[in-house]
């Protein structure tokens, strides 16, 4: 019986105190009661109705949720801190047991009207209805959480190494200025701008955004309908893309396929590959191109950096194709249907090889001062060495006659030799030297024998001299292939130079102020910190 009595009271205790909990506050209880009883939260809660209620409005900023460069639409999750005085809702602590603030919610009481001006979504105000904290005072603070949809004025001439400036403009739809004095939490007395005019403490680092300016002004518009001013307060959000992800998966792959369309003049143009690698450069780039206009923001006002340097690619690659094509064309040339005119291999073969370093054979280069290139050709060859001791040189007008001479010596040469074999052998078998007066006429085969000789000789320098031109075709085209090779190579360098660094963003050293003032970040920071050590 004592043990289950000793039970009972101890139930009984707690249904005492569980009892006294739900009840609450009553002094509290009896404030509330008191204070909205006879409240109108329709009207304006002055004493004179010709007095100003002075409304102070400030931003937490929790989270920059995203920016749809598209769309022009910035998205924010913030907290909106607002506090005015109500002298409805004054009291004395002492009557109502020393109760200095009561938490009520914010649908029983008077709210100023403010609105997102630049709202880009269906609800212009706040719609998650928070409690309001009441001070004894007659103070109202009310801090509700909201996600805001606003319209920014996308700026993407250097996206993606861009800064965006976007803003809130927040006022009151419905009162005017002598009725509802709008002003920042944190203005300085005859001042309207406040440089930290966005509270950062909370907010969690963006993985694509930093944050290098949160100012706010205040100003006073005059509508022409209306003699009443209209305040209003700008909270702008100065902002700058963290361009590591666009670097690594955007620009280098552009960068990279372009400075392949170098490598068509490199190709040498026997290969048969140029036009097709150009080709492909061009078709890879195209189709990398339809893949990154999806990421690049879709406006005719400007056309963005990225844009810029693939429209610049894209041309140049074109261009590159229909060089290669020029090159293959002189190339594969030969001299039965095309004749090299004479400034062609003064320029092409004579000069530019030195200045563009490269190593022609020195024969090829003499050879077009107006020497028989035959005869360089028949150096290079053992076996024809012996025939071109004897080949004539041609030069000036009288080339064509110092051929002629040139060829019946080598033929008196021919015969006079033969002869004198010939003659030595008649000597031995006749033994008597009456014979050698004789005139003696060479047998056919002999005769056979030098006309076919003469022929080969005539053939292979004909062969020669069209292999020599045809050669000279080749060369050409190599000096082009060299020449454009170094064209191109600095238009891809300075080109790449010029379009990629023109964002001014680049070379600025503005700190971002989000790690600075933001305690979440920080305690993020730490604990990578701690977990690497």
């Amino acid at each position: 019986m004592g043990w289950s009595g000793g039970v009972g009271l101890a139930v009984l205790g707690l249904l005492a105190v569980s009892l006294r909990l739900a009840g609450g506050n009553p002094d509290a209880k009896r404030l509330y009661d008191d204070l909205l009883s006879n409240y109108n939260r329709l009207i304006r809660p002055v004493a004179n109705n010709t007095d100003t209620i002075t409304v102070k409005m400030g931003l937490k900023l929790s989270q920059l949720v995203d920016l749809d460069l598209k769309n022009q639409i910035l998205t924010t999750n913030l907290w909106v801190e607002t506090e005015w005085r109500d002298d409805k809702l004054r009291w004395d602590p002492d009557e109502y047991g020393g109760v200095e603030e009561i938490y009520v919610p914010s649908e029983n009481i008077w709210l100023p009207d403010l609105i997102l001006y630049n709202n880009a979504d269906g609800n212009y105000h706040i719609t998650t209805m928070t409690k309001a904290t009441l001070y004894h005072h007659g103070l109202v603070k009310w801090e509700p959480p909201a996600i805001f949809k606003s319209s920014c004025d996308i700026d993407v001439r250097y996206f993606p190494f861009d800064e965006q400036t976007c803003w809130l403009k927040f006022g009151s739809w419905t009162f005017d200025g002598f009725q509802i004095d709008l002003v920042h939490i944190h203005a300085i007395p005859d001042s309207d701008h406040v440089e930290q005019g966005i509270d950062l403490t909370e907010y969690y680092i963006n993985v694509e955004w930093d944050i290098l300016r949160v100012p706010a002004e205040r100003h006073v518009e005059v509508y022409p309908c209306c003699p009443e001013p209209y305040p209003d307060i700008f909270f702008y959000l100065k902002i700058r893309r963290k361009p590591l992800f666009y670097v690594v998966n955007l620009i280098i792959p552009c960068v990279g396929i372009f400075y392949l369309s170098i490598l068509v003049f490199y190709l040498p143009a026997q290969s048969g590959e140029k036009t097709a690698l150009a080709i492909a450069i061009l078709v890879s780039q195209t189709l990398y191109f339809t893949l990154v206009i999806e990421v690049i923001p879709a406006t005719s006002l400007t056309l963005p950096l990225l844009g810029r340097y693939l429209l610049f690619s894209m041309v140049l690659i074109a261009v590159s194709v229909c060089l290669a094509t020029i090159v293959l064309n002189l190339h594969y040339r030969k001299p039965s249907t095309h004749r090299m005119p004479t400034w062609v291999r003064r320029i092409l073969i004579q000069k530019m090889p030195g200045i563009l370093l490269m190593r022609v054979p020195k024969q090829v280069v003499k050879a077009s001062n107006g020497m028989r290139r035959s005869k360089y050709l028949r150096q290079s060859d053992p076996a024809l060495a012996e025939l071109a001791e004897c080949e004539p040189v041609s030069g000036g007008g009288g080339g064509s006659s110092g051929g002629l001479m040139a060829q019946d010596k080598l033929n008196g040469q021919l015969r006079n030799h033969l002869d004198s074999i010939f003659s030595g052998f008649q000597k031995l078998i006749a033994g008597t030297a009456q014979q050698a007066v004789q005139v003696r006429k060479l047998p056919f085969v002999v005769e056979k024998t030098i006309h076919n000789i003469l022929f080969i000789k005539t053939h292979i320098q004909r062969q020669d001299e069209f292999d020599a031109e045809d050669q000279d075709w080749g060369i050409v085209a190599m000096v082009l292939d060299r020449l454009f090779l170094w064209i191109f190579g600095a238009a891809a360098v300075v080109g790449s130079f010029m379009i990629l660094t023109e964002s001014p963003s680049l070379f600025e050293t503005t700190e971002p102020i989000d790690v600075k003032f933001s305690k979440i970040g920080q305690e993020d920071s730490s604990r990578v910190v701690t977990s690497l050590a």
